[in-house]
C-alpha cells in the first residue's frame, strides 16, 4: 500500500508517516526512502540551527536516520508522532555531537595555545626588533600560499584553527598541518638566516 499520498479523504500525514515507521521496523527499504524524503529537510533546519555547522548538521542527520532504521521497533505512536520520535533523536546526537565538537577544540587549543610572549632582552634595539620582523615577512613569502594564509591568519590575526578552517573553506586538519609545516619551514629559514 503506498502510503504517500494526501490527497483529500485519505490518511493523514501523522498516519502514513506511523505507517511508514512500521514499515521500517520490517526491513522496509522504501518505506524508509520515504520517510527520510518526507522529514529530513525540516530536521536538517532545525539541526542546522542547533549545531550552527551545515556539514556537522548532516553527519548528525544521516545518524538520527541510521538510528531510526536501527530501531524502528522501539517507536511508540502513544509517545509522539514519527517526526517528533526523529526529532528527540535528532537533538540528542546534535548535543552529543556538540560536546564532543567542543572537547576535541579544547584538546586542540589545549596543544596549540601560542606559547607566551618572550620579553625582549633589555639590550635589543628597535632596530633589531624590526629587521627580525622583516625576516619573518620575508620567510613568510617563500612559503606555499596555503601555509602563508594559515599562519598570517593564526598569528597576525589571532584566529583560532576553526576560525581559519571556515575563513579558507579548508578541512580542520589541513589548517592544522599547513601551519605546523609552515612553522617549521620558517623556523629553518630564520636559523639559516645570518645573524
Amino acid at each position: 500500500m503506498d502510503v504517500s499520498c494526501t490527497a483529500p479523504g485519505s490518511i493523514p500525514a501523522i498516519e502514513q508517516e506511523r505507517l511508514l515507521i512500521t514499515r521500517i521496523s520490517q526491513g522496509d527499504r522504501e518505506a524508509f526512502t520515504e520517510l527520510f524524503d518526507r522529514l529530513s529537510p525540516s530536521i536538517l533546519g532545525v539541526l542546522v540551527r542547533l549545531v550552527r555547522q551545515r556539514g556537522l548538521a548532516e553527519e548528525v542527520l544521516q545518524e538520527t536516520f541510521l538510528q531510526a532504521w536501527l530501531q524502528a521497533e522501539n517507536y511508540r505512536p502513544e509517545a509522539g508522532s514519527p517526526r517528533a520520535w526523529l526529532l528527540n533523536i535528532a537533538r540528542s546526537r546534535g548535543l552529543d555531537a556538540l560536546r564532543r565538537e567542543n572537547s576535541r577544540r579544547r584538546r586542540e587549543e589545549a596543544v596549540f595555545v601560542q606559547e607566551p610572549k618572550i620579553q625582549e632582552p633589555e639590550g635589543l634595539s628597535h632596530l633589531e626588533v624590526l629587521e627580525n620582523q622583516a625576516q619573518v615577512r620575508a620567510g613568510l613569502t617563500r612559503l606555499a600560499p596555503a601555509q602563508q594564509a594559515c599562519l598570517t591568519l593564526a598569528f597576525v590575526e589571532e584566529l583560532p584553527h576553526t576560525a581559519i578552517a571556515q575563513r579558507l573553506s579548508m578541512p580542520l586538519g589541513s589548517v592544522k598541518s599547513r601551519v605546523r609545516l609552515g612553522m617549521r619551514k620558517l623556523g629553518r629559514m630564520l636559523e639559516a638566516a645570518p645573524a
